[in-house]
């Protein structure tokens, strides 16, 4: 599913700090993205400003989206939003089950 060149963009409030605002390679993501497993499956899949992404809205409150740009069946890029102002910008439609 992961380009092998992808490029993950982590905004500033959801990076921890000194940690890297960019990651690329699918290898580097991979080892990265393990931290985060447990927030993972707590989130739900949404439609992203009309684009495939990952919600977290712990108690209803959109805490954190992750928003995927797929070419040619493979996840190229990824948005890491958590900043409050960039989330509130963001149209997020429900997928239909």
């Amino acid at each position: 599913m992961l380009d092998p060149e992808v490029v993950v963009r982590i905004d500033a409030a959801s990076a921890r700090p000194s940690a890297p605002q960019e990651i690329h390679g699918a290898q580097a993501w991979a080892k990265g993205a393990i931290a985060f497993a447990q927030m993972a499956r707590s989130s739900q899949a949404m439609l992203v400003d009309g684009t495939m992404g990952l919600v977290w809205a712990p108690g209803g409150r959109l805490s954190r989206v992750l928003k995927f740009t797929i070419n040619n069946g493979k996840i190229i890029a990824a948005d890491i939003v958590a900043d409050p102002a960039r989330l509130r910008e963001l149209r997020l439609t429900a997928l239909d089950e």
